[in-house]
Formats: structure tokens, sequence, C-alpha cells
């Protein structure tokens, strides 16, 4: 209850209560049992206003920032950038000082998500599918949704596109953002709503804010779940000018960037990113004070993993990628006015895996699903009541290495032991030294090892037909080229399928259809108008389509989107087209389903993005035009 809200409570009753008169007035014995009874009834309805005031389920909003490493906040002591709201957060709340992600993307998601090692739920990377968090795993928005909680996620997902690995269906009611590791466009994007493609509005972080903040607006009225995983700073490097501009030349100290000019401006970019970033957060915790909301809701801010390039850390060694330090180690920050001390710092080590038993414990939602979690309850620290804290380890994996954190030490990928309070920056391996811990930290791992890891390639198809979600996306990055067939460029997540050429050509997808049915088939392309009108051929276990390529549709690449130069590897970005293919029968089973040509009138048949098949007799969303695509 807001204090405009108590003052008027108080008043209310105050009013009605009968008040003795003045001094010479003697009142009745009736009068004065009178004045008791109604002073009784005050004390009880303050008591139970008290009680529903203290039981009021907080509201919930996380901030996830995607590659930023922790040297990346002016409160950690970066010098070359100011990030006043997300410094203000950390001052008036609790600092994990030793908090730890994953050394990618996708794996730190789903930690979070679950509460269990990213493994366990069958997160092995971040593109053709290995992203895909298991269906059978529960969330933490399936926990706050089952207790009441509107829940909404804005941004980046990076755990499944196709249902039932949606969004929309692990716990969130409301998603807006797009579901893949990254797509290179950061200014009016192409993103999704609940599903249907839409176009976003202006610089991508700034968008998603702006949605979040609608979703809360509409929901103050009763406890919200809000989730905010920007895309940023992740590259390619593009930022809203006014940012730019600020670090446009700024000379870079504390040895944040090896040093070219293009490394240079890549760190400048990133800082600048920053900076927008914490621009967006300040809208949305100044919109939490206007909504007299910001008392009761607690407000989470950590990162996925280290600096996607060489940037200021501390000294710490590793950046993304590593299972070093500096690649797992992130900033967090946790504000909740009404209950946490500000001011806190915690030592003791904490990570992803214990967000889920910590905010549900916070917010007293029951937990949903049952399996073993490996995440801890942290509100004892965040409260100051730590008493005896059992010692532990976290482990980080990627890519089949491993290395284990203590509060003391970390064990690396290769076997080295590095004393973290004496040598932070891993320079020196003890392991030789003290060879009984060595000992025990390669145990421990191997153990984490037979435990976590899958021993077995990852076999699952991706799904196609459910009612509940009738268009189901293929994009570029979940199929697989042959012949001569390429991606646009070397990071799945942001290509599509180039240089198409011969009839030997051809692309398929691993997919299983829940339904059979009657299925629309589009395809988003591009194709030079000379080559327009190839003969292509969609085929399913036996059920063939066939369709021409019309008409021609070639748009030049984006030029004016990035602040500076892109990554080798990274696409580059252009408009596609929707080419409405026709109607498909497909009969409910598993297999490949593959893309050729029939007949090659050009040079080239085209360049695809994504098929996308709606199952006929449902509620699908309407395709959009190429403008909204």
């Amino acid at each position: 209850m807001n204090s405009f809200r108590r003052r008027a409570f108080s008043v209310g009753f105050l009013a009605a209560i009968p008040m003795p008169s003045p001094p010479a007035f003697k009142p009745s014995v009736l009068c004065i049992l009178s004045l008791k009874r109604n002073l009784t009834i005050f004390a009880l309805l303050c008591a139970l206003c008290t009680h529903a005031v203290a039981a009021a389920k907080p509201n919930v909003v996380i901030f996830l920032a995607d590659d930023s490493g922790w040297g990346d906040y002016s409160f950690n002591g970066n010098t070359n950038l100011k990030t006043p709201n997300l410094d203000s957060l950390a001052r008036s709340g609790v600092v994990l000082d030793r908090f730890y992600v994953c050394s990618v993307c996708a794996p730190t998601r789903a930690e979070f998500l679950t509460g269990r090692y990213h493994p366990r739920g069958g997160v092995r990377g971040v593109s053709t599918g290995l992203e895909r968090l298991n269906t059978d795993e529960r969330t933490i928005a399936d926990a706050f949704k089952a207790a009441g909680y509107a829940t909404g996620a804005f941004g980046k997902w990076h755990n499944g596109s196709q249902w039932p690995y949606h969004p929309n269906a692990r716990g969130f009611d409301e998603y807006y953002g797009f579901t893949s590791g990254h797509w290179g466009e950061y200014f009016d994007p192409p993103l999704e709503h609940n599903g249907r493609p839409v176009r976003g509005q202006g610089f991508i972080a700034d968008d998603l804010t702006t949605h979040a903040i609608e979703f809360m607006e509409r929901h103050r009225e009763q406890p919200f779940f809000c989730y905010i995983p920007f895309n940023t700073p992740h590259s390619p490097w593009a930022v809203p000018d006014k940012f730019w501009q600020r670090f446009k030349d700024k000379p870079i100290g504390l040895r944040a960037s090896p040093g070219s000019r293009e490394q240079l401006d890549q760190t400048r970019c990133a800082l600048a990113m920053m900076e927008n970033l914490d621009w967006n957060v300040g809208r949305v915790l100044q919109r939490l004070d206007e909504l007299k909301l910001a008392d009761n809701t607690v407000v989470v801010y950590f990162s996925d993993n280290g600096p996607n390039s060489w940037r200021w850390s501390g000294g710490m060694k590793g950046i993304k990628g590593s299972t070093d330090e500096g690649g797992v180690r992130s900033t967090f920050f946790l504000r909740w006015p009404a209950k946490i001390k500000p001011g806190t710092t915690v030592r003791e080590i904490a990570g992803a895996i214990d967000l889920l038993p910590t905010l549900t414990a916070l917010a007293g939602v029951p937990r949903v699903g049952n399996k073993p979690l490996d995440g801890r309850d942290l509100s004892p620290l965040l409260f100051g009541k730590t008493g005896e804290w059992p010692e532990r380890m976290i482990f980080s994996h990627q890519n089949g290495n491993v290395s284990a954190r203590s509060q003391q030490y970390r064990f690396d990928n290769r076997g080295a032991l590095f004393d973290m309070i004496a040598d932070p920056g891993q320079t020196r391996n003890i392991a030789k030294d003290q060879p009984d811990l060595a000992a025990k930290f390669a145990a421990a791992v191997t153990a984490w090892r037979a435990d976590v890891l899958p021993g077995s390639k990852d076999d699952r198809p991706y799904p196609v037909g459910y009612a509940e979600f009738p268009r189901t996306p293929l994009p570029a990055r979940d199929g697989l080229p042959h012949g001569g067939v390429k991606r646009s460029g070397g990071a799945p997540n942001c290509s599509y399928f180039v240089n198409w050429t011969s009839l030997d050509d051809r692309m398929t997808w691993d997919i299983a259809v829940n339904t059979s049915g009657d299925y629309d088939v589009e395809v988003l392309y591009t194709c030079p108008l000379a080559d327009a009108g190839a003969t292509i051929e969609l085929e399913f276990n036996g059920r063939k389509l066939a369709g021409k390529v019309a008409p021609g549709w070639d748009p030049p690449l984006y030029t004016n989107q990035d602040t500076v130069p892109r990554p080798p590897g990274e696409s580059q970005m252009k408009e596609f087209r929707s080419l409405n293919f026709g109607v498909m029968r497909l009969e409910k089973g598993r297999g490949l389903m593959t893309l050729r040509a029939l007949d090659i009138p050009g040079r080239n048949v085209m360049d695809v993005r994504q098929v996308n098949l709606t199952l006929r007799g449902k509620r699908a969303a309407p395709s959009k035009s190429n403008e909204q695509l």
C-alpha cells in the first residue's frame, strides 16, 4: 500500500470513529464502552491492513544484458563510461560480488529459467537447435504464473523458437522480441509478438523497454513477473547516434582494448551500447516510481557471460566463450526497498542456477516441477542472516571444457589451480604446491561430468503443427545446407541460405509433425529480378508441393545500420519478401523436409531466410507483407 493510500486509509477510519467531546463533557459509561469498542475495531483493522501490506506479493522485474562483462559498469570501477541508473540500483540494494553465469548466451538463460545446470535441460550450444530447453523442464515463469502473476518476456529468448519450446509455452503470457540468439538488425528489426511477426520501432533495446513498461502499466493492479532479456551490447556494433557521439574518438583507458583502431571502435561502441542500456533501465525504474510500485518490486540485473571483445575487466582472465573468471563472472544487483537493506554486499559465491529458488522464496511462490535443483536459495544472504553457509563449488561448462569455482579457488579446464584471492588474474598455477586440493577439484569435476554432461548426440527434431501455436517457423539457422548451398555468414543465428545454383543443391529441416492436416507454406526469400521463375519443390515423407519463385525481389543490403563495421561472420541483412507457396498436406510423423529446385532458368534460385508452416483451420497469426516481416 503506497503512502497516499495509507494516509487515506487512516484518515477514513479515524473519521468514522466517534471522538470524545471537549473536557467539560462528562461521558457516560455507555459512551466510554462505545469508545473502547471503536478503538478496538480500529486497532484490529490497522493490524489487518498491516498484514495485508506485508502479505502483498512483490512484483519481479529481471534485466538480463547480453555480452556485457563485469567491467562494463562505472559502479565496478570503469571510468570510460557512466552507468548512473545501474549504479543507483546497486547502491540501493544488494550486490552479489562473486556471481557466476555461463560463458555464452543460451546456457545462462536456461540456468536462470530452471535453477539447473544447462546440460541437464538439453541446452548444449547457441544455434542449430542446440539452444533449445527440453520441454519437460519447468521454468521460473511457470511458477509465478501458477501463483497468479501476470508474466511477460520482452527481448532475446534463445531457448527455442517452435512450440512447445517457445516462451508462450514456457510460462509467459506475453512475449515480444525474437526467439533466436541473434539477428543482425538493430533498428526497426523483424520481431514477433506472441508468435505474430511484427516490425519493431526504432532501436531494439529502446523498443523492448517500451513494451515491457506497457506490460507493467497494464498489470499494475496485480503482481507481475517481467523478464527483459536485452540483446545488447552483443554485436553487430550499432547504437543510436546520440550515444555514439559521446564515445566517438574518445580515449579509452584502463587498457580496455589491445589498441587497434578497429578494436578501439568496437570497445567504444560496446560502451555506448552500455550507456543506452543504462538509460533504458532508468526508464523502467522511473516508471515503477511513477506507478507507486517501486517499494514492493524486486528488481534484478545481471549479464549472460563475459565481454564479447577485449574490454576492461579488472584484470580478470578470459572473455566470452572462456570458462576462466573473466568469461563467467557477471555483475549482479538486486533491489527490494520494502525488504532488502540498501548498500548490502554478499561475498559468498553464487550463480544463475540460484535465481529460481531465490526469487520464488522471496515472493513466497511455490516452485513448479520436481526435478532436483542445482541452485540454492540465497535469501538468507540477502537479508544478512548468513549463519553457517555451507561451502560449495559452482561449475562452468562450454564445449566440453569444465572449470570449478569455490569461495577461494578456481580449477580450470586444463587442470590448473588458482588462488583467486591472492591471484585474481589467474597467473600462477598452484596445483603442484597443493596436490591434495587439486586432486579434490579434479575428482569433483569428474563427478560433475558424469552426472551432468550428456553422453549421446542431440537427436531432437523441430516440432511442427500444434493447435496452440499453428504457425511454425523453420529458419535457415535450424536447417542444413547441401551441395553448393551456403550460409550467408559464419554465425548460423544471423544467417540465411545463399548460393543456390544447382539442381543438386538442397536444404533440409529435421521435423516432427504433431498434427496431420493441411498447412499453408510460406517462404521468406530474395531473388534477382533476372533470375525469377525457378521451379522449386518442398517434400516431406513422400508429399510434395511445387511452385514458382516469382516475382523477383532483390533489395540492397542494409548499409546504414552499423555504427562500426560488423565483425567477420556476421551476415549483412536485407529485407526479405513473403512467397506464398501454396497448401501442403502433412501427415503426423518425423522426417526430413527438403527444399530443392526442379528448374533453374537463371543463375540463381533464391536466397532463403525461413520457411513458415501454418496449420489450417486454426487461429493462426496472419502472414505479414515484406514491409512488416
